[in-house]
């Protein structure tokens, strides 16, 4: 039986019963079935990797346990989802909860557009809201827009060093690279053959190459408005990876991120930087894998924080219980179960220490990144078209030869026309 007919049933056994409770109290059938009214909720998510069964995990529990409120969770590719969900919502149609985009720089976008809800009402301490004491500060800064919240949290993650163990038995290395350096030297090590020493993706991906610039003290943007793709520390970092690429082939050119996870699954390449979310499907391919912290940089460790906006249309005809929803998705004993079930950290600070959570060593060790982490382009309005209008043909462009200062000066000064930089 599939989970829409199971639902249907559920619902007219919990109309009968009510209706059979409703006469012995001398009440009226239609008394009945108004107070078994069943609201109806849409769904759309772009969760279709090896963590998919935790979401719709989380959406069969809360179904079972909310008989008057039932959600319907449909799962597209990302791209799909970007293409469609705008020009939906904006006449009024499409789901009622969606997460637009792995980047959390969407929500500027859908509020500019007037698409979704604000969810002040969400936050509080009843067991209906989400007491925004125990949500991380990154997150209520990233989905917070002129004062006002317009997401909660579908996930919250960091990325890690994921590496193959066999592939460094073979090469000869005892453990993962500990600093930036040694990131590069292992890459070059392992390359050979039909093996790659590293999968790096340039588009349609969590952020791979942001990363390698941070690593370096650089960023892409300086602030808010300005760029910073111009600068010393961001071009000597794209000097050097885009070089070993070029020059030392140690990951393919161009791939996206689902080409690069591709690439790591079938062993062909050595390592790659990573959600929590990527484990599953890695264990279940039969790779010898494990996952260590990102090597060290000029500033210490960092890494990227990682969260995706779940957001409600400003059309539901059920705003109530689409919040309802969303506190619930993120409640203790929800995102408990989530984080056993995903290898994700859990949403909430407060079970941080929580022993379940700890004794299991993929949740810990994605965890334990979270004081270094970091979100790419906060605060930056447009992050999103600066990422695929100018950083994303960066890479490509350096990636495939071309010179690499002059490349980065022309990046930033599309960034800052973008942003509005005026300094």
């Amino acid at each position: 039986m599939n989970q829409t007919n199971s639902s249907r049933i559920r619902r007219l056994l919990a109309v009968l019963v009510t209706c059979v409770f409703a006469g012995v109290a001398g009440g009226s059938y239609a008394d009945a079935e108004s107070s078994s009214e069943v609201v109806e909720l849409s769904l759309l998510t772009g969760f279709t990797g090896g963590d998919r069964a935790a979401y719709e995990s989380i959406v069969n529990r809360f179904n079972e346990s909310h008989p008057t409120i039932q959600v319907t969770m449909d799962v597209q590719p990302w791209d799909s989802i970007g293409q469609t969900l705008p020009s939906a919502w904006g006449t009024g149609s499409g789901p009622d909860i969606a997460t637009p985009n792995f980047d959390p720089g969407i929500v500027y976008r859908y509020v500019d557009d007037g698409l979704v809800l604000s969810l002040d009402e969400l936050l509080g301490t009843s067991e209906t809201q989400l007491d925004p004491a125990v949500v991380p500060q990154f997150v209520l800064d990233a989905f917070t827009v002129d004062g006002e919240m317009y997401a909660a949290p579908a996930n919250v993650a960091t990325l890690q060093l994921y590496y193959n163990l066999d592939l460094f038995e073979a090469a000869g290395l005892a453990g993962p690279p500990a600093t930036s350096g040694e990131l590069a030297e292992y890459a070059t090590q392992l390359t050979g053959g039909d093996i790659y020493g590293i999968s790096l993706a340039d588009h349609e991906t969590i952020q791979m190459w942001p990363l390698l610039i941070w690593m370096n003290g650089g960023d892409v943007m300086s602030s808010a408005t300005c760029a910073a793709l111009d600068s010393a520390e961001t071009v000597e970092a794209l000097t050097t990876w885009s070089q070993l690429v070029v020059d030392n082939g140690v990951s393919p050119v161009g791939q996206t991120g689902a080409e690069s996870d591709t690439l790591f699954a079938a062993g062909q390449a050595a390592m790659q930087m990573n959600g929590p979310w990527a484990a599953p499907g890695y264990a279940e391919a039969g790779v010898n894998f494990a996952v260590a912290p990102i090597p060290a940089g000029a500033d210490g460790q960092v890494t990227l924080a990682s969260t995706v906006p779940l957001m409600i249309s400003a059309n539901t005809e059920h705003p109530a219980e689409a919040q309802e929803f969303l506190a619930w998705w993120n409640s203790a004993e929800a995102q408990r179960q989530f984080a056993l079930d995903a290898g994700f950290p859990p949403s909430r600070t407060d079970l941080a220490d929580d022993p379940e959570i700890q004794s299991n060593a993929v949740v810990a060790q994605f965890a334990s990144a979270l004081p270094d982490a970091r979100l790419y382009m906060p605060g930056v309005r447009v992050a999103s078209q600066i990422d695929n209008d100018v950083f994303v043909p960066l890479i490509e462009s350096i990636t495939r030869g071309s010179d690499v200062a002059e490349s980065a000066a022309s990046a930033a000064q599309g960034a800052n026309d973008l942003a509005g930089c005026e300094g």
